[in-house]
């Protein structure tokens, strides 16, 4: 890709208007200073002192995050969230990335779903992190919600060119992407055949249908628990990729980590990712992956243009620690330099 052709799909982002529909998470940071950790007087066990308190929306937020840094023009989020201090925190940090919550309903009946981070704040990076609390609704999602989030979709579709599907909850129907919401995805995927529907799922991405998926190399042969350090090889997702497009009825894009994204059309293609020195964080990398794959697609990118973009956004997250990373246009630019030159150098 040539910076002129970069330039040129840049220039679109601000005319795009994508809608985020799934589990819209509100990441809490809690800033500690180990230093002040003193005995509870009631307990002697340690009472650790907050020094600051960090909000930002997460798992599809993450996502509208990265679509805001981008420059697109119009955000909407819809979904489903409790009627609760964390969703007004959630709803708040929307807001300021200037994303509509008009399609985020409130439900008294639904938790917020919220992690919450404990971190000490003078060490950078997955280091200094505690361990994790998350809050996540554990019963189905009701049958009623469940028609009002469809009925938010078919308000909204008309509006877009694009819908992103962030199906992050793994519990069975127990998140805003439902296997009922997924066969209505299917439905109206073919009803509104000028919307781009992409669609990234931690558990469930083999169950869509005329949906765009970005799965990852181990999500594309169905291994859901990889070792440490295991891939996939080149040559056997190649060999799934052909079924899975058969399946999907639409375009498939395969992450392989630090090898780039294998896409499916017009034909199989690797397109190589931006190799980077130093510690990274991968936190978020696909989140801001998805967001330049989409823009570019609605854009009027290539698939292979999409995952180009989709590279080099990643590989410009991947470099913020401790934090789920942004791309700016102009690092866009910059990082296409750099794969120029590690494509012929």
């Amino acid at each position: 890709m040539q910076l002129d052709r970069l330039q040129f799909l840049l220039n679109q982002f601000p005319t795009r208007k994508i809608a985020v529909l799934g589990d819209f998470f509100l990441d809490k940071y809690l800033e500690i200073d180990p230093a002040l950790a003193e005995p509870s007087l009631e307990t002697g066990r340690v009472a650790h002192q907050v020094i600051g308190v960090r909000r930002s929306p997460g798992a599809a937020g993450t996502v509208v995050n990265n679509l805001a840094a981008l420059g697109a023009g119009q955000l909407h989020a819809v979904g489903a969230v409790g009627d609760d201090g964390e969703a007004y925190d959630l709803c708040q940090g929307l807001a300021k990335l200037g994303c509509s919550t008009n399609g985020l309903l409130r439900c008294p009946e639904l938790l917020t779903p919220t992690y919450l981070k404990p971190c000490d704040y003078n060490v950078a990076g997955l280091a200094g992190e505690h361990s994790r609390y998350d809050t996540k609704n554990h019963a189905p999602t009701p049958d009623a919600i469940v028609k009002r989030i469809v009925a938010e979709l078919e308000r909204i579709l008309p509006e877009v060119d694009a819908l992103i599907v962030m199906d992050q909850v793994d519990l069975p129907d127990c998140g805003v992407v439902t296997a009922a919401v997924r066969s209505e995805l299917s439905r109206l995927a073919q009803q509104f055949s000028k919307v781009l529907f992409w669609a990234d799922s931690r558990r469930y991405i083999r169950l869509y249908r005329n949906v765009t998926i970005k799965a990852n190399q181990f999500e594309a042969v169905h291994r859901l628990n990889p070792a440490v350090g295991e891939e996939i090889s080149l040559d056997e997702l190649r060999q799934v990729i052909p079924t899975l497009r058969a399946e999907m009825g639409a375009p498939v894009f395969v992450t392989c980590a630090e090898r780039g994204i294998l896409v499916s059309d017009p034909e199989i293609q690797l397109v190589p990712t931006v190799k980077v020195t130093g510690p990274i964080d991968p936190t978020g990398a696909g989140d801001s992956a998805t967001a330049g794959a989409v823009l570019a697609l609605s854009s009027g990118a290539t698939p292979a243009e999409a995952a180009l973009v989709a590279n080099l956004v990643a590989s410009i997250t991947v470099q913020q620690l401790g934090t789920t990373g942004t791309a700016t246009p102009a690092q866009v630019c910059e990082a296409l330099a750099a794969w120029t030159r590690q494509q012929t150098g």
